[in-house]
């Protein structure tokens, strides 16, 4: 149950990094082509570690 902690702890960090690129491009610190760039990757990444989160909580589960 460590490693699900661990990865919830890493999902919140990665949404924290989402809410951080929308509030910089909001405040036109970034332009859309920087926000564009730097979210997708963000939100691929948030969604392998809730796809590992949930395989790993099945799994532990079934046993």
């Amino acid at each position: 149950m460590d490693f699900i902690h661990k990865l919830s702890i890493s999902q919140k960090e990665c949404d924290e990094t989402i809410y951080w690129l929308e509030l910089l491009f909001a405040t036109d610190y970034i332009s859309k082509e920087e926000f564009e760039r730097l979210k997708n990757p963000a939100l691929e990444i948030l969604k392998i570690i809730r796809s590992i989160i949930i395989t790993t909580k099945s799994k532990t589960h079934n046993k």
